[in-house]
């Protein structure tokens, strides 16, 4: 069974392959019907990815970590790489979450992009996207997740720009690709120097080898791991693109931030955990990025009114959740995963049902121009209701279990990180409220008059093959927390991620549990105080505070990128083609010139005249004759 592995990447790299090649070749077949070759081969690989974990539930604890060596990639004296597939308890939950979840964004987007004249590409690219995120995953090797890694990236370029009539959506392909660059040099410096220091990239014997090196150099590995997870999963200062990404289909949006991309980041920490607990300072910086970015997030998503920019910045905010409990080592491992797979759930189902409110309204954006949608649209309401129950951490939804373990975890930990953790936890409970009062509540806004909705839109609920995903992502929003009965999802982890023992909590579990839901209350309760009682505005007023307008303007992330980064490379680069242009292209240019015009003026002594070049050969030979008797005389 487990030799069938390589399948559950073939499969999707085939549909891609089919429908973005073959595509033109059958282009009225394909376009009829590509939109169920993408979508069959994504659950073919969910399929797959099921048995095999069903398998794999059936082995030992000490057999469940199987390679697969395909072929020999190459070799360089000692250093062989492989395409090296690894199957073990941590790939085996993302396989599912990946193939699962990004099976229903399929399904939703025969609905979704039907109208779309590119369908048949457009599931292309998400064929390539998947195939790509199960090839990090599956990474034997370092080598063999910097393949996946850079498909990725490549996918996300495609997907976010699929609409490149649009410029925004063009600049925030180019943006994303742009960012993600920089976060793409630290991996690769950072396998260099794994080479380097190992001779191998290969997870398990780095592994083994790691306290051969010096903590200098597991720091900069570490510091150059966290670079290139900063850039994919959008954390501080990496974080710029994310937002700019909602430019593209909504589905791809529920893609990119539930199933794959910003969950490869957190994914890369935990794999390569065998290099962060050799690092004090590498684990520290972790935290410390972590902890800003969930923050920084949580208040961007408190002032937009983009209702895919506000699960934007939400999901800034619950990466950092996860990279947090990364951050904290064996004790936060198996919780950073956890809540990746219930954040996948309901961050996914929120998602499509954004894409669904706008299905129904027109394609309008604008949170100030819904309202009452509740009525009209009862399943998108409701199953929107159970993904917004689950991030806010109400108590038995998924969220409450995986993000509650996290914040008890960083205040056993380090009480001040906790403490910035649980206001993150109130922040979320205030913006998501925020959000299904201005969308789903109060009065009709969409004409502005607070009468009925505008002549263009007519709010319907979407057809079933919309709201079937969105039922099924419902249901696992609510009953994700499964996964904690027993502390399964901990032991299950705990072969891969190693174990420690926690320090013990401030106060008592329960207490502190209480503690959190009290907050996030307090939260929800300031959202419907400014927002639930009040008139929401049908423009943005000027008179706003300075932190309204800060969040607004996404913190000056762009701002301070542009400052620190963009205008001095700019003047760099100028001042380098100027250097290159009067310096290089000048000594270059003007030795060519001076010998020209040595060549002109040594030209003038060539007459043509046999008289003239008779003389000079005389009085060369006079010259020569004179300097040897003057020799032989002396």
């Amino acid at each position: 069974m487990f030799d069938l592995l390589w399948l559950v990447v073939a499969l999707p790299a085939l549909g891609a392959i089919v429908l973005l090649v073959g595509g033109p070749l059958a282009r009225g077949a394909m376009d009829k019907w590509g939109h169920w070759i993408g979508t069959a081969a994504a659950a073919a690989s969910f399929v797959l990815s099921l048995v095999l974990f069903i398998a794999l539930l059936g082995r030992g604890e000490e057999e469940r970590q199987i390679g697969q060596h395909l072929f020999t990639w190459f070799e360089s004296g000692s250093l062989e790489v492989g395409m090296d597939l690894l199957y073990d308890q941590l790939s085996a939950l993302f396989l599912l979450l990946i193939t699962g979840v990004g099976t229903l964004i399929h399904v939703y987007s025969i609905g979704y992009m039907e109208h779309d004249a590119r369908r048949r590409r457009f599931f292309g690219y998400l064929n390539l996207f998947v195939a790509a995120m199960l090839t990090v995953v599956l990474a034997g090797n370092f080598v063999v997740l910097f393949l996946g890694w850079e498909g990725v990236g490549l996918a996300s370029y495609l997907l976010i720009g699929f609409w490149q009539h649009k410029p925004t959506a063009a600049a925030a392909a180019k943006k994303a690709f742009v960012m993600n660059r920089v976060g793409d040099i630290g991996l690769s410096l950072g396998i260099a120097l794994l080479m380097a220091t190992f001779g191998t990239t290969d997870f398990g014997r780095v592994s083994e080898m790691t306290s051969e090196a010096t903590s200098g150099t597991m720091t900069a590995i570490g510091l150059l791991l966290l670079l290139a997870a900063c850039a994919k999963s959008a954390q501080v200062p990496l974080q710029g693109w994310l937002l700019d990404a909602m430019e593209g289909p909504t589905p791809v949006s529920a893609l990119i931030h539930a199933a794959t991309m910003v969950t490869a980041g957190v994914y890369l920490v935990v794999r390569s955990n065998f290099v962060f607990e050799y690092s004090e300072v590498a684990q520290t910086a972790v935290v410390v990025v972590a902890v800003v970015t969930l923050l920084f997030g949580a208040v961007i998503g408190c002032a937009k009114d983009d209702i895919k920019r506000v699960l934007a910045g939400s999901t800034m905010s619950q990466i950092g959740y996860m990279m947090l409990a990364a951050g904290l080592g064996p004790v936060g491992y198996p919780f950073a995963i956890f809540h990746l797979l219930t954040h996948g759930f309901f961050k996914a189902n929120m998602f499509l049902g954004a894409g669904s409110v706008m299905h129904g309204m027109n394609d309008e954006v604008d949170m100030r121009r819904y309202g009452a949608l509740a009525k009209v649209m009862p399943i998108t309401f409701i199953t929107f209701a159970m993904g917004y129950l689950a991030i806010i951490g109400f108590p038995l939804f998924s969220g409450f279990w995986s993000k509650d373990k996290i914040i008890e975890s960083a205040l056993a930990e380090n009480l001040f990180v906790g403490l910035l953790a649980l206001l993150g936890a109130g922040i979320t409970g205030y913006y998501m409220t925020r959000l299904m009062l201005m969308t789903f509540f109060g009065p009709t806004r969409a004409n502005g008059t607070g009468v009925r909705w505008a002549d263009d839109a007519h709010p319907h609920e979407s057809p079933s093959v919309m709201t079937g995903p969105l039922v099924a992502l419902a249901a696992l929003s609510v009953l994700g927390g499964v996964l904690l009965l027993g502390n399964w999802i901990v032991d299950w982890l705990t072969p891969v991620t190693g174990h420690a023992e926690h320090h013990e909590p401030p106060l008592p579990a329960i207490v502190i549990t209480m503690i959190i839901v009290a907050v996030v209350a307090l939260g929800v309760a300031a959202a419907w105080f400014l927002v639930g009682k009040r008139d929401v505005p049908r423009v943005a007023p000027r008179d706003v505070s300075w932190a309204t307008r800060a969040a607004r303007a996404d913190l000056y992330g762009d701002a301070v990128n542009d400052a620190v980064v963009v205008r001095p490379t700019g003047a760099l680069t100028r001042g380098l083609a100027t250097f290159d242009r009067r310096g290089v292209d000048g000594v270059v240019e003007g030795s060519a010139a001076a010998a020209g015009g040595l060549s002109q003026t040594m030209r003038k002594a060539q007459n043509g005249f046999v008289r003239s070049y008779a003389l000079s050969i005389l009085g060369g030979a006079l010259v020569v004759v004179l300097a040897l008797l003057a020799v032989n005389l002396g």
